[in-house]
């Protein structure tokens, strides 16, 4: 029987795979069917079809794109997922390097409940602006 600390680093793992795989669906799989993300502070996106809309769109505006998990903490049934984001915008061409992380709530299947994401937008439109 796996450990938590294996089970939870195996998700964070697995999530950012899905988020590189281009695939918005394997994306949304990780949350509960009325999981929902937050960015930063911006209206709640909720249910897993609403989420895969929402990863579909990172996925147009970067066909390449890459997400690594660069750090993972957990406790109880809260955990930090912190992350960077690579890849060409499709429109300019130029490549974003966006870092940041998710707080969630998991439930007790190690789904997603809730996620707030955090990053950088300013810098982040900045990259693909290329200013």
């Amino acid at each position: 029987m796996a450990s938590l600390r294996d089970t939870l680093n195996n998700l964070a793992r697995d999530y950012a795979i899905a988020w590189s795989s281009g695939d918005a669906h394997a994306v949304a799989e990780f949350f509960t069917s009325d999981g929902q993300i937050t960015i930063n502070r911006g209206d709640p996106i909720v249910g897993r079809a609403a989420i895969a809309e929402m990863a579909r769109g990172f996925h147009t505006d970067f066909p390449d794109l890459e997400v690594r998990c660069d750090m993972l903490r957990w406790a109880g049934a809260h955990a930090i997922f912190v992350w960077t984001l690579e890849g060409h915008h499709v429109q300019t061409g130029n490549v974003v390097v966006t870092r940041g992380w998710e707080e969630w709530e998991l439930g007790a299947d190690h789904k997603i409940r809730s996620s707030l994401i955090w990053f950088d937008a300013e810098d982040h439109q900045r990259q693909i602006d290329g200013a």
